[in-house]
């Protein structure tokens, strides 16, 4: 590729909008162009990373499934059908833009975010019996999702291009083998040869409400990723934070004496940093209690620190419900007698059960809400003014400090971004759907899912993430968008430098050596060689007068090294390989 004939130009100066180092150095460095937020088009150079990165998933996936292309649009039936139409909150619909085009079909489609109900119905009309599973297969597309917040450039985008495999099975352990045997096995050599392995570590998250087992993220670690993850102290487990297993360390003096309980006038103060201030106490004195209700109807009020927040999947699991939601605000003046905002544990009726959080425990002199409008209890004492709980639980989310129940360590954190998961979905879609086999017996049994997502462009934001520099990009070889980046210090087409490297060009170039020639004559020598340090190709081998003299040679250099050597022209192609 001669830089010549690409369109794109870089730039030294970030975009003001940049909102994260992929976004800004794939930017200027002429790999992406912002259409609008969350969605990007890929110019030559990273449609070129793209279509590798693609191409290394394809490979390691042919080998586990076979290869399909599913239609972007589907029928809001079938999102009727597995419940999801109502209940995912980043669908997209598809309807005429305009009433011209109303009037020649007045329609209305989902736009796949993921397609669980695209595939399944595809191969129930193919898988009858038990000799016709498993199977597998996936396709690489584009998703796309109405995030609230698009945010760090490709990390998480509206639109967004991504490998989707599902696999089928006769019996839950068959399910559970491909998962562990054969997905996760290949996703592994996945992101080694994407040279993500050193950096990406499995951690385990929520499997959802039908799933008996957590799913498996694969979480690359860099400095700005979206999640925090909690790493248990010498072992090879990893928590994703919504489901970490935590203790809250102790907080508070427990030989205080206790003070006299007062009720506090509060009005509209919002959110437990201003409401410490107000009060003059610290956070962890202040207390979040949230009346839920369960799908049976029962009304419980967790309780947790003010610097916690509560996890509701932790929390219905405890409850052993299969669902809970926050209640409304007339059930909230029902049971407290105030708005929502001031309910707290003192008080509530008795077919009310409190659950108190770990975070909870060991506090003295606490802050609750006086179940009163615009009122706060201060100075609470478990047994003088609220019971003292039998037992107290886990049903926070994790944050830093917190500690692994099992041994009592302070958990180890770092930042890390979602490049991929793999989950079970048992029988959730099959039923949805009525999909049945036929077993021996000639009877009726469930098929078993699973499911396993990789984000490509997201991989491709990762990796300019974990791989740059204050200069620029420093691809991984396998994914470069050039072996070579070649540099004549010329002036027009015949000095013999620009000779010379257009001819190391041609040759490498026919000995399957991808390279980009930067054969532009109005281009200074600084900013050719600041430009291959923003594109980030493995290898720059720059030739000039000087290094001709040398012995025929050029001057090779790896991208993030600062060794230059002067080799024989000839001998360059030896030496990249």
């Amino acid at each position: 590729m001669r830089l010549s004939t690409i369109f794109t130009k870089t730039t030294k100066e970030s975009k003001s909008d940049a909102s994260s180092t992929n976004a800004d150095l794939l930017t200027r460095a002429g790999f992406i162009h912002k259409t609008m937020a969350g969605v990007y088009s890929f110019l030559p150079l990273g449609n070129k990373v793209l279509q590798k990165i693609e191409a290394i998933v394809r490979e390691e996936m042919d080998k586990i499934g076979s290869e399909v292309f599913m239609s972007a649009l589907s029928p809001a039936e079938n999102w009727k059908k597995t419940g999801r139409l109502d209940s995912i909150d980043v669908l997209f619909s598809a309807t005429p833009a305009n009433p011209a085009s109303k009037r020649t079909n007045d329609c209305a489609y989902v736009l796949n975010s993921t397609h669980e109900e695209v595939i399944t119905p595809i191969l129930q009309s193919f898988v009858n019996s038990y000799q016709d599973l498993p199977c597998a297969a996936y396709q690489i597309q584009t998703k796309f999702r109405n995030e609230q917040r698009p945010k760090s450039g490709i990390l998480r985008g509206r639109e967004f291009r991504m490998k989707d495999l599902y696999s089928f099975h006769a019996t839950e352990e068959d399910m559970l083998d491909y998962f562990h045997n054969k997905a996760i096995p290949a996703y592994k050599t996945v992101f080694e040869r994407l040279g993500l392995s050193g950096k990406t570590v499995i951690a385990l998250a929520s499997g959802g409400s039908f799933s008996k087992e957590p799913s498996r993220e694969f979480q690359t670690i860099c400095d700005n990723g979206e999640d925090l993850l909690f790493g248990v102290p010498g072992k090879d487990t990893n928590y994703n934070k919504e489901i970490a297993p935590r203790i809250a360390p102790a907080w508070g003096d427990p030989k205080e004496a206790e003070k006299e309980k007062e009720d506090v006038i509060g009005k509209g103060i919002i959110g437990v940093k201003e409401l410490a201030k107000f009060l003059k106490i610290d956070v962890e004195r202040t207390t979040k209690t949230l009346l839920y209700e369960t799908n049976d109807g029962s009304i419980v009020a967790a309780a947790v620190r003010g610097d916690y927040d509560v996890n509701e999947e932790k929390l219905c699991t405890l409850l052993g419900c299969t669902s809970i939601q926050l209640v409304s605000a007339d059930t909230v003046r029902k049971v407290t007698g105030s708005e929502v905002g001031y309910a707290g544990p003192i008080g509530l009726p008795k077919d009310v059960r409190v659950v108190w959080d770990s975070s909870c425990a060991g506090r003295k002199n606490f802050e609750c809400g006086a179940n009163k409008t615009d009122e706060h209890s201060i100075n609470v004492n478990f047994g003088r003014d609220v019971p003292e709980p039998k037992e107290f639980n886990d049903i926070a989310i994790a944050k830093e400090g917190d500690l692994y129940p099992e041994t009592g360590e302070t958990y180890n954190t770092y930042r890390a971004s979602e490049v991929g998961n793999v989950f079970t979905l048992y029988t959730k879609f099959s039923d949805a759907f009525g999909f049945m086999y036929k077993d021996k017996d000639g009877k009726d049994k469930p098929v078993y899912m699973g499911c396993y997502g990789l984000g490509t462009t997201r991989v491709m934001g990762v990796l300019a993430e974990v791989f740059h520099d204050e200069h620029g990009l420093i691809w991984p070889s396998a994914v470069a968008p050039a072996k070579v980046h070649i540099v004549p210090i010329a002036r027009s087409e015949e000095d013999q430098s620009f000779k010379s490297a257009l001819a190391l060009y041609k040759d490498l170039s026919e000995s399957g050596i991808e390279c980009l020639l930067d054969d532009r004559l109005s281009v200074s020598v600084g900013s050719k060689l600041a430009d291959a340090d923003l594109i980030g190709v493995p290898a720059r081998v720059v030739i000039s007068a000087k290094t001709l003299e040398q012995n025929e040679g050029a001057e090779l250099k790896m991208r993030g090294s600062e060794k230059l050597e002067i080799i024989p022209i000839k001998e360059i192609k030896d030496s990249l390989k």
